[in-house]
Order: structure tokens, then C-alpha cells, then sequence
């Protein structure tokens, strides 16, 4: 019995992850309202999105060999 029980709540268990579906506010709740100067209001994928100001892009310069750091006047000891 348990050689079977586990077995298929781990498979129920696997396939309520992957199931995917529009976003819907909660029963009773609704999505906030429309941001000033916008007239229609946002969806939830709209409000899931980032901009590029909350999610800059990568900087991919790679260093090939190490440098000396430079002085910096906030880098001081612990005061005790």
C-alpha cells in the first residue's frame, strides 16, 4: 500500500507545480488602482513585470587579470 500511496502523491504533488493560468485577484479583492495619468488599469501580468529601472541589465565586463584596489576614503577600521 505505501509502495503505491507515496509514489502518487509525489506525482500530484509534481503536477500542482507545473500547472500554469491567468493571474486573478482573490475572491472580495481587487487589483490596485490605476496609476496617476494612466487611464485603464493595469493587469496583473502588467503589475508581475519588471522595468528596466527595478531589473538593470548585466554588466558582462570580465576582468582577465586581477587589479589593485583603489583607496577608499569609507573603508575604515571598526570602532570599538
Amino acid at each position: 500500500m505505501r509502495a503505491v500511496f507515496f509514489p502518487m502523491v509525489a506525482l500530484l504533488a509534481l503536477a500542482g507545480c507545473g500547472t500554469q493560468g491567468e493571474l486573478k485577484p482573490a475572491p472580495g479583492h481587487q487589483l490596485p488602482p490605476s496609476p496617476i495619468g494612466r487611464k485603464d488599469r493595469p493587469s496583473a501580468t502588467e503589475l508581475l513585470s519588471q522595468s528596466s529601472q527595478a531589473r538593470p541589465s548585466r554588466n558582462v565586463e570580465l576582468h582577465t587579470r586581477s587589479e589593485p584596489r583603489t583607496d577608499d576614503a569609507f573603508d575604515l577600521p571598526p570602532s570599538e
